[in-house]
């Protein structure tokens, strides 16, 4: 039985030139919560599996994703590191790769062009390419029109289908997420880095239905990520979907619950987890 992996996530932007990790509740409501090299080397310390390090504002402001951060945070910390925000070329993905990431995500640019995950896949391999999906709950009832050409998910609260945002969630695309994972696997993506909008920062829950909905639709690992607020969340979509990975923040950043607390609840529930 494979293991599921446990990882924090770092979103960070450059106000500061080390660069600082931010967390806000659905893309909104910023506060500062530490220093993204002294908080990775802590939670790779703490027993994590994977770190994510998203540049949250490459994207909008049009630039590079923050190497120098990357490259000093690499040097203590031995275990894979995905960085996502502001990847745009196949150059960025060597770039960041040489730098010390183990693979990178990508959202904005991928949707703008589709092409450059199967440029990438053919260059860094297809286990360095994770698509990064931002989706939204569209309800069915709000616009059938719009609902005709989407993919219906049933939900306890009605049918809705999925919208992918791009630019760290300022803006919506009408695309639906589902059939455009489906696309990123062909495409060469080896990873999905499922977030749900709704539910950032809300420490209500994973949306267990986009996650289940979105696994179900590929054969690609999917992280899921948006709304953890206790282990139990963690345990939840680990028993109620097939994801391979539970992705947190605030529970890491602010100290609610340590990775090795996450862990052992997890074990105690019969989550098969890396030790």
């Amino acid at each position: 039985m494979l293991t599921k992996r446990i990882i924090p996530c770092l979103d960070c932007d450059l106000q500061v030139p080390e660069g600082r990790v931010v967390k806000g509740v659905e893309f909104k409501q910023i506060r500062y919560a530490g220093n993204p090299v002294e908080l990775a080397t802590k939670y790779y310390e703490d027993g994590a599996d994977e770190i994510v390090i998203l540049d949250i504002t490459a994207s909008h402001e049009r630039r590079g994703t923050m190497v120098d951060v990357i490259e000093r945070l690499t040097e203590n910390v031995f275990i894979p590191i995905c960085v996502g925000g502001g990847i745009r070329k196949v150059e960025d993905y060597t770039r960041m790769l040489k730098a010390g990431a183990d693979k990178c995500s990508t959202n904005t640019a991928a949707i703008h062009n589709p092409q450059l995950l199967t440029d990438a896949a053919e260059v860094v391999g297809s286990q360095a390419v994770v698509i990064g999906i931002d989706a939204k709950r569209r309800y069915v009832e709000d616009d059938p029109e719009i609902a005709k050409d989407k993919i219906i998910v049933d939900t306890d609260k009605g049918d809705v289908w999925f919208d992918c945002s791009i630019y760290g969630g300022r803006e919506f695309t009408g695309m639906d997420a589902i059939a455009w994972a489906q696309e990123c696997e062909k495409r060469g993506a080896g990873e999905v880095l499922l977030t749900s909008m709704d539910g950032d920062g809300t420490k209500d829950g994973y949306d267990i239905e986009l996650n289940k909905a979105i696994n179900d639709a590929v054969d690609i690992p999917v992280i899921a990520s948006g709304g953890v607020g206790n282990p139990q969340h963690i345990v939840d979509v680990f028993k109620k979907t097939d994801v391979s990975a539970a992705l947190a923040a605030s529970i890491f950043h602010f100290n609610e619950y340590p990775v090795p607390v996450v862990k052992q609840c997890l074990k105690e529930n019969g989550i098969n987890i890396r030790e």
